[in-house]
């Protein structure tokens, strides 16, 4: 069995064991980690070695670091990470590079056609229908978009979003609410088979799938790191959040959104955020715009995604798709059935 785990912000972890009546037997660890001293290797290979196949990766990563000689140092790795990678060789997961990645960037569609969409198409992703897909949204009318658990009058002031032009739309994944402005935010989506993330935690998950987000930061002059469980962030405050759903069928729908620029008095009218939330999230003052991707790499939006897509495909290889004529039917449907109801809004009320 072979398992790969790329560190979020860190080195590469490769294993390969077998799996003999119960437990791990012929276990070897490779990668391009930095590991002090020489000898540290060989003992944890033979920690690893006679442990229960069903071993969890804290009980993994435990063994692992009693084995440690005192002083030993890691770099770019930890015995956590060794555990994560033993777990996917056990769970038999998949890579970025097993698949033949798709790419969506269409016109504007509506809010509730964008929520739709992510239903449909990590759907049929999941029947295995549609290769595994990025897909780069694009609307043009504002919209608060809040968390399949959260409540409407929680979360949104509704006569200042009814004033703004502000409508209010509830995606299929939890987390927190999203102030998305016409054109003023960076929103993508990925649908996957869950063999990608098999073997990880839901935390590790989140950066795993957002990595080649950070790298194309990275490459534009911003000093992004991944902040648990779901910010992606620099030393100037939040850039942005990610959000997944699980689907019954073996899909993940993983979405994130990132603000390019945006009016930060007008967001906390709308939204009911309060000052302790706003400082954790970097956002010092409400009267400032937030654009932490305009300001701090002083390019267009368009130029942004252009980079977010060429390192997407020079990391992965992705090639130019369509949504079809009946992903488009189903995903119009559903806005009538399911997105655009004052039953799916509410259902937090």
């Amino acid at each position: 069995m072979h398992g790969e785990y790329k560190v979020p912000g860190g080195k590469l972890v490769v294993v390969d064991l077998d799996d003999i009546e119960g437990r791990i037997q012929n276990f070897r660890l490779a990668g391009d980690f930095f590991l002090e001293p020489d000898d540290a290797l060989p003992l944890i290979e033979q920690a690893v070695n006679g442990l229960a196949s069903d071993s969890d990766a804290a009980t993994i990563a435990a063994a692992i670091q009693a084995a440690l000689p005192e002083g030993a140092v890691l770099l770019g790795f930890s015995p956590e990470a060794v555990a994560v990678a033993i777990r996917r060789s056990l769970a038999k997961a998949t890579s970025w590079n097993d698949y033949d990645w798709q790419l969506i960037h269409s016109g504007s569609e509506s809010p509730q056609m964008q929520l739709a969409l992510d239903e449909v198409l990590a759907a049929e992703v999941g029947e295995g229908r549609r290769k595994p897909t990025l897909r780069i949204w694009e609307w043009n009318e504002p919209a608060v978009v809040i968390g399949s658990f959260q409540s409407v009058k929680n979360e949104v002031d509704l006569d200042n979003a009814a004033k703004y032009g502000f409508e209010v739309v509830r995606r299929i994944s939890g987390g927190g609410a999203m102030f998305m402005d016409a054109n003023s935010v960076v929103t993508y989506s990925i649908y996957a088979p869950a063999a990608l993330v098999q073997g990880m935690s839901f935390a590790d998950s989140y950066a795993f799938l957002d990595e080649w987000v950070i790298t194309a930061l990275k490459s534009l002059g911003i000093e992004a790191v991944y902040q648990p469980l779901n910010d992606i962030s620099s030393a100037k405050g939040k850039i942005g959040g990610a959000a997944q759903k699980r689907l019954g069928n073996g899909a993940v729908l993983h979405h994130a959104t990132m603000s390019y620029d945006m009016d930060g008095e007008k967001m906390v009218q709308v939204l009911r955020i309060g000052r302790e939330k706003m400082s954790d999230k970097g956002t010092k003052s409400a009267a400032k715009r937030v654009d932490p991707l305009r300001s701090q790499t002083g390019l267009s939006r368009a130029e942004i995604i252009d980079r977010l897509i060429a390192t997407f495909t020079a990391l992965y290889g992705a090639t130019p798709s369509e949504i079809t004529p009946e992903e488009r039917a189903a995903a119009e449907q559903l806005v009538i059935s399911k997105f655009s109801t004052p039953e799916w809004i509410g259902r937090v009320p």
